[in-house]
């Protein structure tokens, strides 16, 4: 397909969204015969995608395997819960309703678009593909061009194993992009940056189309007494460092309360060794930086350099497009490193504050991230952190694993997004609560009809 131009004989959107609208996605015959078409989709080619995010990326067959690992819990937890989600819900009726019966029901919205992103290639971009079959939806998937291989492979997949009026996919630039979210989708799903996440709100606004954003932000990281210091290193350098940094929900920068700063750095220095030897850019445990964003965190990098804010790290590979994990010193709120969107990449500045209070005051200034992390400290700071802070979630004395809870939903809010899913939320993000009252003929009472002869002071009775 051109990628500048739509071609309508490839795509018309009243063909994915007949199937929809005529009943036939309601059933859930048909919802589990299309997650088994996913599934087979994903086990039969498990060698295929791996080499692609390998190409792509440089990602070690571990951490790409992560990738089909997430897909496939989505998949069996989903397959095990559809029949209980899809059950029409009972809904109190007021006394003065009765006899009448309510309830919700969930309902497809149509066909919907997901567009995926670079950095997780396969797995964000058929992830949400999950709940939107699984609530009865037919789609539409563009997945990232900055990752070519992994683009190509599921674009033949999809169209390989899906019939046409079921699930379509296309790959394309950003041009094409903005081309496909003029047509009236349903719903439009995208993970990716925060620039392009407010051009694609902007352009749903247009047809009043709804949208789930999946974005990222600035996850800072605080360190306080109590925090188990080796554990903590060794945990923070592997957040930092899986997939070179290029994971939205890694921790963006460190804030370390006075006193733990030179034992942390120390810990967190053997950490990288332990992890990717004296030699990080020759581990074979080390990912490669996307091509479009290398040169972004290189520059960081230097600017570092020449302010001699390097503690530990800083190598570089321009011909594999490697960054070691690099520690840096930070002393201002104010550095131009943490006036970055998000870092993205496998840099960590350290800045040491007074205590949870002031890191709190800090955090409360930025855009809300898509999560706060927090190492260390008792309930009660732990209370305090989750009631004043605002985040698409918080993980303690841990990093990033928390999306690995299929029942969890995932999502940002504010800058880092609006919208949520895994489990039973994608299911509900890609659903329509209908909202049905049935009532009989038998008992209709006069008092509701004009002329209106029930005194106030009776309908407040009966209304209350």
């Amino acid at each position: 397909m051109d990628n500048k131009e739509l071609n309508t004989e490839d795509f018309n959107i009243n063909n994915l969204r007949k199937p929809v609208l005529n009943g036939e996605t309601r059933s859930i015959n048909w919802r589990k015969l299309q997650l088994g078409i996913l599934k087979a989709l994903v086990e039969e080619n498990e060698d295929a995608i791996l080499e692609a995010l390998a190409c792509d990326l440089g990602k070690p067959p571990t951490e790409a395997f992560f990738e089909i690992a997430a897909l496939k819990q989505e998949l069996s937890l989903t397959s095990k819960n559809l029949s209980s989600w899809i059950k029409a819900k009972s809904v109190n009726v007021p006394i003065f309703l009765k006899p009448g019966n309510a309830m919700s029901l969930n309902e497809p919205l149509g066909c919907v678009l997901i567009i995926g992103p670079w950095n997780y290639p396969f797995m964000l971009t058929i992830h949400p593909l999950i709940s939107a079959l699984a609530a009865g939806n037919t789609a539409v998937v563009k997945p990232s061009e900055y990752a070519p291989e992994t683009s190509k492979l599921i674009a033949k997949l999809i169209n390989l194993y899906f019939p046409k009026d079921v699930v379509l996919a296309f790959e394309g630039d950003s041009k094409f992009s903005e081309q496909l979210v003029k047509n009236k989708f349903d719903h439009i799903f995208f993970t990716g940056g925060s620039k392009i996440g407010s051009k694609i709100m902007q352009s749903a606004a247009k047809t009043l189309t709804p949208v789930t954003l999946e974005l990222g932000g600035k996850n800072p990281a605080i360190i306080i007494k109590g925090a188990d210091i080796e554990t903590t290193a060794r945990r923070l350098i592997w957040g930092k460092s899986i997939n070179a940094g290029q994971t939205c929900l890694a921790p963006n920068h460190i804030l370390v309360e006075e006193g733990l700063k030179e034992g942390l750095i120390k810990q967190m220095k053997d950490s990288i060794i332990n992890f990717y030897g004296s030699e990080p850019l020759e581990s074979s445990s080390l990912g490669n930086l996307n091509n479009r964003h290398f040169e972004r965190i290189n520059n960081l990098l230097e600017n570092a350099r020449d302010r001699n804010q390097i503690i530990f790290g800083g190598d570089v590979d321009l011909k594999r497009r490697r960054v070691s994990p690099t520690l840096i010193d930070i002393k201002s709120f104010k550095d131009s490193l943490l006036e970055e969107d998000e870092i993205f990449g496998p840099l960590l500045p350290i800045v040491e504050i007074k205590n949870l209070s002031y890191a709190l005051d800090q955090i409360r200034k930025y855009e809300k991230p898509l999560a706060i992390y927090m190492f260390g400290g008792s309930k009660e700071d732990q209370k305090i952190l989750i009631n004043t802070t605002s985040s698409g979630g918080v993980c303690f004395n841990d990093v990033i694993i928390q999306a690995g809870i299929p029942e969890l939903p995932f999502g940002g809010v504010g800058y880092s997004g609006m919208g949520s899913y895994h489990g039973k939320a994608g299911f509900d993000n890609f659903s329509h609560k209908k909202s049905i009252l049935n009532r009989p003929f038998w008992l209709d009472l006069q008092f509701r009809y004009p002329p209106y002869n029930i005194d106030i002071s009776l309908l407040r009775k009966l209304l209350s």
